[in-house]
């Protein structure tokens, strides 16, 4: 079996009222519990906003530290979650179920190495 990294990004800006996060996480929770019973989980988090990121950077024997993300945007990773799957189909699978619950967020899904 493959581990697959299921990416979720989203816009910058304000995140959903209490009430429409709430039905969003409800419905993300079924799908994982599915994944969990197909025995295709291998964990998930979500991550705070991206202006708590700090990126470290080394270039010519310097590091650099800097606050924010490391890439101005539109949108960030705002959480993803782990599978294993036995092909890319089967992780397809999984990412489809993830999107239509947070539609219109993509997914982005990716071969770990090894």
């Amino acid at each position: 079996m493959t581990q697959y990294l299921l990416s979720i990004y989203q816009p910058d800006g304000p995140v959903p009222e209490p009430d429409v996060l709430a039905k969003v996480m409800s419905e993300l929770e079924a799908v994982n519990e599915e994944i969990r019973a197909a025995g295709a989980w291998v964990f998930a988090a979500g991550l705070h906003a991206p202006e708590t990121a700090t990126v470290v950077k080394a270039t010519g024997g310097d590091v650099l530290v800097t606050d924010g993300p490391y890439v101005e945007g539109k949108e960030h990773l705002g959480g993803f979650t782990v599978i294993e799957a036995a092909d890319l189909d089967a992780a397809l699978h999984w990412a489809r179920k993830v999107a239509a619950v947070l539609e219109p967020l993509a997914i982005e899904v990716r071969p770990f190495q090894g």
